[in-house]
């Protein structure tokens, strides 16, 4: 173990339970042992790390918030202490393969100008089926999880998608703090597309890593469909939308954003969850345009141009209603760009 760890693995916990044991476990028996860990716990109230055995945790530190900080301020928090070069996130109620964080080592070394990586995320009670691969986004202001609920047979190849899921995410660490991390705001959901947008318009790229697996329970720790989610999943997507797209193309994207939104909320009419989709997107209107005023210094310094920013989104709605992986594949030689 060096002085300074190659990876500073982060695992924020909100009543993990058992989920979290499995996490650490996991950090274990990885076959690369160069890291850290750092578990930020936000005032967890189910036993979860009083029960929590790290008897075979090399070189973890623990971070007793003390308040339910979010998952966005509790990444930050611990990438502030971090000493690693490299961020690498891992959702409490998620395991990695043993392998995992040598693969994505080999990454960043064969790819020394990408700063984000992107992990295969498995269904953990099937993992015959996907749970992720890479965030995708929409021109239209839309993101979502590639390959969600999709046979594992039909996991893409190596490329470059718009960005990774917090769950199993990998950031350089000085990107990420130049780039002031996660909106805190967010406090969860979608924090981490509002992420990887800024740093698309910086000129960063994100390349997703078939071989680099974790195993996630989706919504082990907070539901994965809930009043909450749904409340921030909704407000979360405005602001991310309106406070990162460029004039010219919120210009152009902006009737199918609405017609979007129109059609979600008139489908949620008498469904279940309808009411918490509508209270979310008002939120998200109710300071879209405050955040938009906030972030345009960063959108004025963007440092690719519109055409790369457009082809780096999905422009066929029909690609997030599938769930399909959104992977622009890239050959050999252009590994080490």
């Amino acid at each position: 173990m060096s002085e300074t760890p190659f990876f500073s693995v982060i695992i924020v916990n909100y009543n993990g339970g058992a989920y979290l044991q499995k996490a650490i476990d996991s950090l274990s028996g990885q076959t690369f042992q160069d890291f850290e860990t750092w578990i930020v716990d936000n005032d967890s109230t189910d036993g979860s790390m009083e029960r929590l055995d790290l008897s075979k945790a090399q070189n973890t530190h623990v971070v007793m918030v003390g308040r339910n900080s979010g998952f966005a301020e509790g990444n930050n928090i611990a990438a502030r202490m971090a000493k690693g070069e490299w961020l690498v996130l891992l959702n409490a109620d998620a395991a990695a393969d043993d392998n995992w964080l040598e693969t994505i080592r080999g990454a960043t070394l064969e790819n020394p100008d990408t700063s984000i990586f992107a992990s295969t995320q498995l269904r953990m009670d099937d993992p015959s089926v996907m749970d992720g691969a890479g965030d995708g986004y929409t021109a239209y202001g839309f993101a979502w999880r590639g390959g969600f609920l999709q046979p594992d047979v039909q996991r893409p190849e190596f490329g470059e998608t718009f960005g990774a899921c917090g769950a199993s995410a990998t950031y350089r660490r000085d990107v990420f703090l130049a780039h002031n991390g996660f909106d805190e705001r967010y406090f969860c959901y979608m924090e981490d597309v509002d992420l990887a947008f800024r740093m698309r318009l910086a000129g960063e790229r994100c390349l997703f890593l078939p071989d680099a697996v974790v195993q996630h329970k989706g919504g082990g720790l907070s539901g994965e469909k809930s009043e909450f989610s749904t409340v921030h999943g909704a407000r979360n997507r405005v602001w991310t939308y309106f406070a990162n797209m460029p004039a010219e193309l919120l210009i152009l994207t902006l009737p199918g954003h609405l017609v979007l939104t129109a059609y979600l909320l008139l489908w949620y009419i008498g469904r279940p969850y309808g009411r918490y989709v509508w209270s979310g997107t008002v939120k998200g209107w109710a300071k879209a345009f405050a955040l938009r005023r906030e972030r345009k210094q960063i959108r004025r310094n963007r440092r690719v141009s519109i055409w790369n920013l457009a082809g780096q989104m999905a422009w066929n709605p029909f690609l997030m209603s599938r769930h399909a992986p959104h992977i622009r594949r890239i050959g050999p030689k252009s590994k080490n760009r």
